[in-house]
């Protein structure tokens, strides 16, 4: 969504970094060029002027002036700015003293309230809260069983004593369902209000009617992130008519300009507590606006990327996968299909790329990235036998095509994949190995091998034909305890120790070779 404001503002910030000083005048071309990058990202105009005076002050202060890098200084004062207008700190839900806690959400029809409702429901239930969903939109066609079927998907109760499409009072469905929850013990309660196209007084009405029915811990305002200026208008009028204590964006993985996400908080005051970031019910978590910040400048947002492996990776998988590869122990097509589907499940690959630090300069390239790509290659890997997966160097002509007709890609898809497990397998055993430089973690690779002496205190070489050259011309006949002439250096001793087959020219003698070095 913030695509285009990113890419603006990272042009403008690159034009700096060649400056060792930064004049008024470069102050006031970057900060215009800041003013129009907010403004073409749909930012309401109160939000650009208040925004830009604030960077401009700051960039004329002492804070820049006397910095060693003016360029890093001013991107760290657009940061700060960006986080204060998103809000500042994270927003965290307020639990009532005594369960059940009740949250009610209000917005226009078509922010997605009710499937927010699922998202939100699935979310607490994952923090070890016992939600239920009350079902007191009774006005949108199908609303009520438009949630019922979230519910069931989300795996929390659903409270809808009233079939909707016209018919039910919401008010007396919000305040029984209190009762409801309390008597199944549910201590969270979310109710889905109804809403209009536009503002009118009879939603108003209700709202302020089920408010004040149900004396609501939290009121959320949903509003769409891709309905641009409009989102402030809406949020003004609830703010007025209704009132409510925090904002959760909705659609942020839409191709908006995103303005409404920097529009609604510094306009109402109210935090944007939520964000909803694609159509599965996953896709959904708190705001940081620190985070978004980090993302709308290139950044990147590594604490999301951790958390999400973190919810993702089984600890004792994780252990034993570590274990395994810094013991050197082989890594078998098993494991990367263990592997490749555990990212998987953290979401698109694309989305997963994108929280690394500069990755926007590369949009063009994360956008190519397919995911099915992976499905084919877990195709691959499934249609192999155990034995094959453990050892693909079994892997023959007519094994190939066998796994090729069974996954439905080429004999060179096949090939590829084993190719390219073979370099990762490869180096797996060199990290392992510890790269094979000395002092380095892991197995003490070839440069500590080299270093290992024999029983007389003699180093042997790293080269396994030279030491076995060097183990017969120094150990040859030491068992009847009569040195041996050296003959010709490491070439003197060849006759009789080449392979089966291969003989030396009649009459070669190796001790009167010149090689390179000698005289």
């Amino acid at each position: 969504m913030f695509e285009t404001l990113s890419d603006r503002l990272t042009s403008v910030f690159s034009s700096l970094r060649s400056k060792g000083r930064l004049s008024d005048a470069d102050i006031d071309a970057t900060t215009r060029e800041i003013r129009i990058a907010l403004l073409e990202a749909d930012v309401a105009l109160p939000v650009v002027k208040a925004f830009v005076a604030q960077v401009k002050e700051r960039a004329r202060g002492a804070e820049v002036s006397q910095a060693l890098n003016p360029a890093q200084q001013v991107v760290k004062i657009v940061n700060d700015e960006l986080i204060e207008i998103l809000g500042g700190e994270t927003r965290r839900l307020r639990l009532a003293k005594t369960p059940p806690t009740v949250i009610m959400l209000a917005g226009l029809q078509g922010a997605g309230k009710t499937t927010l409702a699922g998202k939100l429901a699935r979310w607490l239930r994952d923090q070890g809260h016992v939600p239920m969903l009350v079902a007191a939109d009774l006005q949108r066609p199908n609303a009520v069983q438009q949630l019922q079927v979230v519910g069931e998907r989300a795996g929390v109760a659903v409270y809808a004593p009233e079939p909707g499409n016209g018919v039910g009072d919401p008010v007396g469905v919000a305040r029984h369902s209190i009762d409801e929850a309390k008597r199944l013990q549910h201590d969270i309660v979310i109710i889905d209000t109804a809403g209009r196209l536009g503002i009118d007084q009879e939603m108003m009405k209700q709202a302020a009617d089920i408010r004040d029915a149900v004396r609501p811990d939290e009121v959320l305002f949903v509003v769409d992130a891709m309905i641009g200026q409009d989102a402030v208008t809406t949020a003004q009028a609830f703010m007025e008519g209704v009132g409510f204590d925090g904002v959760v964006l909705t659609k942020l993985d839409g191709d908006a300009r995103g303005g409404a996400a920097l529009s609604v908080r510094h306009i109402t005051g109210r935090p944007i507590m939520f964000a909803s970031t694609g159509e599965k019910l996953e896709d959904f978590d708190a705001f940081h606006p620190d985070r978004m910040a980090s993302r709308i400048l290139d950044m990147g947002d590594i604490l999301t990327l951790i958390e999400q492996a973190q919810k993702t990776f089984d600890e004792e998988q994780a252990a034993k996968m570590a274990g395994k590869l810094t013991s050197g122990e082989n890594f078998t097509l098993e494991d990367f299909l263990e592997q490749m589907m555990m990212v998987q499940k953290m979401g698109p690959i694309k989305n997963l790329l994108g929280m690394m630090p500069g990755m926007g300069q590369m949009r063009d390239q994360l956008n190519s990235i397919d995911d099915r790509d992976l499905d084919r290659i877990a195709a691959i890997i499934r249609s192999m036998t155990p034995a094959e997966r453990q050892d693909p160097k079994i892997l023959n002509g007519s094994r190939r095509a066998r796994i090729a007709a069974g996954s439905g890609v080429t004999v060179s898809a096949v090939s590829n994949l084993v190719t390219r497990f073979f370099e990762a397998q490869k180096m797996m055993k060199r990290v392992a190995g510890g790269m094979g430089l000395p002092g380095m973690p892991g197995g003490r690779g070839k440069a500590a091998k080299a270093q290992k002496k024999n029983k007389k205190g003699r180093r042997v070489s790293g080269d396994p034909r030279k030491a076995a050259l060097e183990k017969s011309s120094s150990g040859a006949g030491a068992g009847d305890g009569q040195a041996q002439p050296k003959q010709g250096g490491m070439l003197g001793n060849l006759h009789g120790k080449l392979p089966p087959g291969i003989e030396l020219p009649p009459g070669f003698d190796p001790s009167k070779l010149k090689l390179p070095g000698q005289n």
